[in-house]
């Protein structure tokens, strides 16, 4: 679940969650004091996102306490890597280099696909689809986010776009239940 705050005070009166991304230019605040704040109450991830980009920032805000700091404008594609990576870093994601769903076989990091020991070949986006998913097996995956991490946008993957490379995916595993949809929210890799 994602919430968004736009101002300090919001900020520090919401759940931490697992991850907070940090814009360091509020309009009630200074970012680099809601992040020392933070600090006072949890261990939860932070990543600083500013325009700030001199040395001397990117210092104050890494000391301040956060465990990442990332410069405007950037690609989506480096902040999602950022994201794993502290995650990783944190223990908070652990890595599933392979998934196997009922007789579906996901191999993450050799990117191949078997069905019933069969291999399933699959465009680049069908896979990065279903890798997405897999990374999160038995949880919903909003489509934000299966577009961030398939299309490094989620203005890139329009619906139909989205719709499209699903139903492609679910035809060609041979089992289109593995593939659930979550109406308004997203999908599921998942075996009932």
């Amino acid at each position: 679940m994602v919430t968004h705050v736009r101002t300090a005070a919001d900020a520090l009166a919401a759940d931490p969650g697992d991850l907070v991304l940090l814009d360091l230019g509020l309009p009630d605040g200074d970012g680099i004091n809601v992040c020392r704040q933070i600090r006072t109450v949890s261990d939860v991830p932070v990543i600083a996102v500013t325009a700030r980009g001199e040395a001397a920032d990117r210092v104050r805000g890494l000391r301040s306490g956060a465990d990442d700091y990332v410069v405007k404008p950037f690609a989506i594609s480096e902040l999602l890597a950022r994201i794993d990576a502290v995650l990783r870093r944190t223990g908070l994601l652990q890595p599933r280099p392979r998934v196997t769903v009922g007789d579906l076989t996901v191999d993450i990091e050799a990117r191949t696909v078997q069905v019933a020991d069969k291999p399933i070949s699959l465009t680049r986006k069908e896979f990065d689809v279903l890798a997405v998913l897999a990374a999160h097996h038995g949880r919903v995956v909003p489509r934000e986010q299966v577009a961030l991490y398939a299309w490094q946008s989620v203005f890139e993957a329009s619906s139909r776009t989205m719709d499209v490379h699903v139903a492609s995916l679910r035809a060609k595993l041979g089992r289109p239940e593995l593939v659930q949809t979550i109406r308004g929210v997203g999908y599921r890799l998942g075996s009932d």
